[in-house]
């Protein structure tokens, strides 16, 4: 049998890598290209879609160079990417009429909040307030569809991340972007459909349900293009939309590198590490831990509405089945350990942190809340602000450093927390992956004040990892669930060794800290 391998390109909001897996999805190699982001103004953060584009063409060209494996040697190519980024383009010219609005852009905010204070939006939050408030009573209430609805109108709103803004803004300040939408020119997508387009020159317009869901265009319940989402930005506005296929599905064929390579996946790059990790039965839980910490569970064949403000999302489609999940989002996790180290400059770099973690008993009382732009899930507390509290003469940098790498496990109990009652589900082991899960102290006190196993892959970049599984099912190299389940490989387990009281006095003591930070801006 000819070895066949697996190419996939993993486009982050700072660089793009293109990575080529054998069989058993060991690295024959990688090869890594920063991207520079954009900031026209402050809270304006965009990238240049050409730039994305030539990025990915280089890494996976240097990559196909360095391991000396031919384009007709893959069997097929997966393409993971950042959520909610997106881009607008001439069809005829494939030229963008605007630079790509990153998901981390704020300029629609105050067009944003004027969407979220109309006498609609005030209608849907009395609603849906008012109906969250009985649904407590009964998990019949919670689990049928017309409630759902309910309970996520609760504290439903737009941000400057969707799409959605991102398109009227282009549509309203590009000049001529307008009529051109209106006479059915411009094509909208996110990063992997404006790759795909090129990939295909043109002949795929393109993406799949992980990607679409995370947009703020598309309603996860109903499984359509969402009326209630469009409406306030007045789109699509001549717009053309991508077609929406499933996750490991057919996304054309490319010729950029010589013979034609199928591409076979398109995929969230959230969604493609929950894959990754093979988090396949509902109740099974990832923990990302990046620049921040992106936890995930698996619901099941049906999406669940958050009363805790937490977000449903679609996990990915796969062989006619849509898997669910719920995202809950913390900001600030490797990220606070940057600031130990770029600001405070107490550490010189993160693997520092672990021993001067361990080089004490424990914390002192001290706890650090890192909401350098506000908390995130479950508080949403845009106004928090980052937070050293319990300094005595006797604290110690050790000691700083330990408690900024227990609040990142704290802010994941908080998630969890609200997770299990959302969903009903208990959870007794989490998959931890992403660069800061290389950090055995870490992980060990997530275990500890989880009171819950806390798995650890040999493979920390999961969402590479998930893209090539997805698209080796596609190409037919492996079955799903039985192949993936035999090939990924676990590093380590850590399990719990914190007795109750202790866990239960330590996290108290986190709740009290957090009502300090909170609405202090």
């Amino acid at each position: 049998m000819d070895e066949k391998y697996i190419l996939v390109n993993d486009v982050g909001t700072t660089g793009v890598r293109a990575v080529i897996f054998d069989r058993e999805t060991d690295v024959v190699c990688e090869v890594y290209r920063e991207i520079p982001q954009i900031f026209p103004q402050p809270g304006w953060t965009e990238q240049d879609p050409a730039v994305l584009f030539e990025g990915c063409m280089e890494v996976t060209r240097k990559a196909l160079e360095e391991s000396g494996i031919k384009p007709a040697e893959i069997a097929a190519m997966g393409i993971a990417t950042q959520r909610a980024t997106s881009m607008i383009w001439d069809a005829e010219t494939g030229e963008p009429v605007y630079n790509a609005i990153t998901w981390q852009d704020t300029r629609m905010s105050d067009a944003c909040e004027k969407v979220n204070r109309s006498a609609m939006f005030k209608l849907l939050h009395l609603a849906g307030g008012a109906y969250q408030r009985i649904a407590h009573l009964s998990e019949g209430l919670r689990r049928n569809l017309v409630g759902k609805l309910l309970i996520t109108a609760a504290h439903f709103t737009v941000t400057p991340a969707q799409s959605s803004a991102h398109a009227r803004w282009v549509l309203d300040n590009v000049p001529g972007a307008a009529e051109k939408a209106a006479a059915g020119k411009l094509r909208l997508g996110t990063v992997d459909t404006w790759l795909v387009w090129n990939y295909t020159r043109g002949a795929v317009h393109a993406t799949d349900f992980s990607n679409v869901s995370a947009t703020g265009l598309y309603d996860p319940f109903g499984m359509r293009w969402s009326p209630l989402l469009l409406k306030p930005f007045g789109l699509p506005g001549g717009l053309v939309f991508p077609e929406i296929r499933e996750t490991a599905g057919d996304f054309g064929v490319t010729e950029a590198f010589g013979d034609p390579i199928p591409i076979r996946c398109v995929v969230a790059d959230q969604q493609a590490a929950l894959f990754g990790e093979a988090c396949f039965e509902k109740g099974s839980v990832k923990c990302t831990n990046g620049t921040g910490s992106f936890i995930d569970v698996n619901t099941g064949e049906e999406p669940m509405a958050s009363i805790h403000r937490l977000t449903p999302l679609i996990a990915w489609k796969l062989e006619g089945k849509t898997t669910y999940m719920m995202e809950g989002i913390i900001s600030s996790a490797g990220s606070s350990v940057q600031w130990l180290r770029d600001n405070l400059q107490i550490i010189k770099d993160a693997a520092e942190s672990q021993d001067l973690a361990r080089a004490c008993e424990d914390c002192g009382g001290v706890y650090v809340v890192p909401a350098f732009t506000g908390l995130t899930a479950p508080y949403w507390d845009p106004y928090a602000r980052g937070t050293v509290i319990g300094l005595t003469r006797a604290t110690t940098k050790e000691q700083v450093v330990r408690a900024t790498l227990e609040s990142i496990a704290y802010q994941c109990k908080d998630v969890i927390e609200a997770m299990q009652k959302d969903t009903g589900m208990a959870v007794r082991r989490i998959k931890a992956d992403g660069g800061a899960s290389a950090n055995d102290f870490l992980l060990q006190f997530l275990a500890d004040i989880l009171d819950a196993e806390v798995e650890r892959p040999q493979v920390l970049e999961a969402t590479a990892l998930g893209a090539a599984f997805f698209t080796g099912i596609a190409a037919g190299m492996w079955k799903y669930p039985h192949d993936i389940l035999r090939i990924r490989r676990v590093d380590r387990v850590f399990k719990p060794a914190m007795d109750a009281e202790t866990r239960e006095k330590l996290y108290a003591g986190w709740k009290k800290a957090v009502q300090r930070a909170s609405h202090w801006a």
